[in-house]
């Protein structure tokens, strides 16, 4: 009888927690009077708390009445349990108090919790690993109930559940502003879910960075639908002749570029995009109304070139904008033809000249992850298909080396000059993003082959980049332990920039310099031992190794092209065209 081989254990594991001896009793903190401060300290220092003085004050103000007390007594050991296996114990206490004085009926979620206390481990996990996490609960206290619902927690989001739900919300508001803010409470609802299924391990980094772009995919939609609605009853529907001289409505999309396009977003991503309209020719025509023909309407016309900016103007605002109910996505517009200066909205032909004339590299690597999120779909579609020329190239005279070899050469400078800023902030080993052995080297080292050989090889387009790693594995450019190393760095690497932003909601990617906030970030990671220390050791020698997996295949493939046993294998598989690497069944993106 043969024994199946074991499954490694993983190095970080299935939910945070830490290896602690058994603790004292708290209940006496509430129960009993007349503690000595030693007492106190001695019952909740073995809790991983610190801050001893402010934690006694918390559990005091947290405990109300007499009955409240008892009733708080009855959940503290595994209340003090579950958030001595958090980042930030001291935290995890503080919000509570929050929690608990938000205006919440103290007696009603102290007694349901006695009954569910699964929730009081949930609770424990929001409250002392992310701050943003923990602001959205306290602000709206009865989100606890919402989670405690079967199918919230269970299985992932899904991009038509969202759509679903969203419409539903829309439905009871009328005006513009109302219902943006009826996306910006729906937009904090969804992040909670999304996190706590991250912070649960009930998610990987795949399903996560799918779930916030789908999340963002259908919040930029309805926002356009929204401000696209207000703008046509006030100027009339944009229009221009077809082909045939037939006068046709002007379709507008909203492409995502980087980790959006991809569907790969994080908590606290920007969200780059490219505005388009079908065309700039044309203008507004005014929309009939009962009992007042279109030609009689108010409306005042617009070209469709200032009907576009105006529209991508108010749709920026509409995201970007601050309301007392938060607000949507960071918009960056850099991206776009002639970049910070250049017009919001450009249309299908104005883009199309433009690649062709004046595109760059790096515009050419941007763009293998464009993909329309809102708006028209045909005329999205037809943006990515009409820049596809400029992305993969076209037939030159130069030979394949050759043309390569400018291609590392342009993409090696650009990293050349991050790698001197990240010098200049000493973050060259701290930032997960940026740093050597970064993601950022990765998505370099991806599309760059794509770029110098997706024309021939079809195939190894993906616009995610594990999709892409497998894909190169496929054409026998990467092998399977060069493949393995990346992906397993990519989802490494991504999940630590996701709790680092989590805790904050900031678009942060480096590292702390201190050791007591790198231990937080290894126990929100899931990393176990005896110790906190323990835990943290062990987390930077994961990410030490991961750096240097990715870091070593950078080198080997930018630094000396020429030698590089990658460069050589891109060549082969260019030479070998289009082999039946595009018969590979993957994942195709939801967004």
């Amino acid at each position: 009888m043969t024994t199946r081989p074991k499954k490694p254990r993983p190095r970080y594991c299935a939910s945070p927690t830490l290896e602690w001896a058994a603790r004292p009793d708290p209940t006496p903190i509430l129960l009993a009077s007349g503690l000595e401060p030693a007492q106190v300290e001695a019952i909740l220092t073995p809790y991983g708390l610190q801050r001893i003085k402010d934690a006694d004050a918390n559990l005091q103000s947290m405990a109300g009445d007499p009955h409240q007390r008892r009733q708080l007594a009855g959940i503290l050991p595994s209340l003090l349990e579950a958030i001595g296996k958090t980042a930030d114990p001291d935290l995890a206490l503080n919000q509570w108090e929050r929690w608990l004085a938000s205006g919440v009926s103290r007696s009603a979620v102290l007694e349901y919790l006695r009954g569910a206390p699964r929730m009081v481990g949930l609770v424990c996990a929001i409250f002392g690993n992310s701050n943003s996490l923990a602001s959205t609960l306290v602000r709206d206290p009865l989100l606890l109930y919402w989670l405690a619902q079967q199918n919230v927690l269970s299985a992932a989001p899904t991009k038509v559940g969202m759509v679903r739900t969203v419409r539903q919300n829309l439905e009871t508001v009328d005006a513009t502003e109302l219902k943006l803010d009826a996306l910006r409470r729906f937009r904090r609802r969804e992040m909670l879910r999304i996190g706590v299924r991250d912070l649960l391990r009930l998610a990987d980094v795949v399903e996560t960075t799918a779930s916030l772009s789908d999340l963002a995919s259908v919040l930029i939609d309805a926002a356009y639908h929204i401000v696209d609605a207000g703008l046509r009853s006030q100027y009339g529907i944009p229009m221009h002749r077809n082909r045939q001289g037939r006068w046709v409505e002007t379709g507008f999309t909203v492409i995502g570029m980087g980790k959006l396009g991809g569907h790969e977003l994080n908590y606290s991503s920007d969200v780059d995009v490219l505005y388009i309209c079908e065309s700039h020719e044309g203008e507004t025509k005014p929309v009939a109304s009962r009992g007042v023909k279109a030609k009689d309407s108010a409306q005042r016309g617009l070209s469709n070139e200032e009907y576009f900016e105006i529209l991508a103007r108010e749709l920026t605002k509409a995201l970007t904008e601050q309301t007392h109910e938060g607000y949507l996505y960071r918009v960056d517009l850099r991206l776009r033809a002639e970049g910070s200066v250049g017009q919001l909205t450009r249309s299908l032909d104005e883009y199309d000249k433009y690649y062709r004339t004046r595109g760059q590299v790096w515009e050419r690597l941007a763009l293998l992850k464009a993909w329309p999120i809102a708006g028209s779909q045909k005329v999205g579609r037809s943006f990515v298909k009409q820049v596809r020329p400029f992305v993969l190239g076209s037939p030159s005279e130069r030979s394949a080396v050759e043309q390569g070899l400018a291609i590392v050469e342009e993409v090696r400078s650009v990293k050349e000059r991050i790698d001197a800023k990240m010098a200049e902030r000493g973050q060259e080993q701290r930032n997960v993003k940026l740093g050597g052995g970064g993601i950022r080297e990765i998505e370099f080292f991806v599309q760059t082959i794509q770029a110098l050989a997706g024309r021939r090889l079809t195939g190894i387009l993906d616009r995610g980049t594990i999709g892409s790693l497998a894909r190169l594995h496929h054409a026998g450019i990467l092998s399977a332990k060069q493949q393995g190393g990346l992906t397993r760095a990519y989802q490494f690497l991504r999940d630590v920039e996701h709790k680092l932003q989590m805790v904050h909601d900031m678009q942060t990617h480096a590292l702390p310099d201190r050791q007591d906030k790198l231990e937080r970030c290894a126990i929100r990671m899931g990393y176990t031992g005896t110790s906190r220390s323990a835990a943290l050791k062990q987390f930077q020698s994961d990410h030490a190794a991961h750096r240097t997996v990715v870091h070593d295949i950078f080198q080997s493939f930018f630094d000396t092209p020429k030698t590089s046993k990658l460069f050589k294998a891109v060549l082969r598989a260019i030479n070998k065209r289009d082999r039946p690497i595009r018969r590979l069944k993957l994942a195709r993106h939801s967004g």
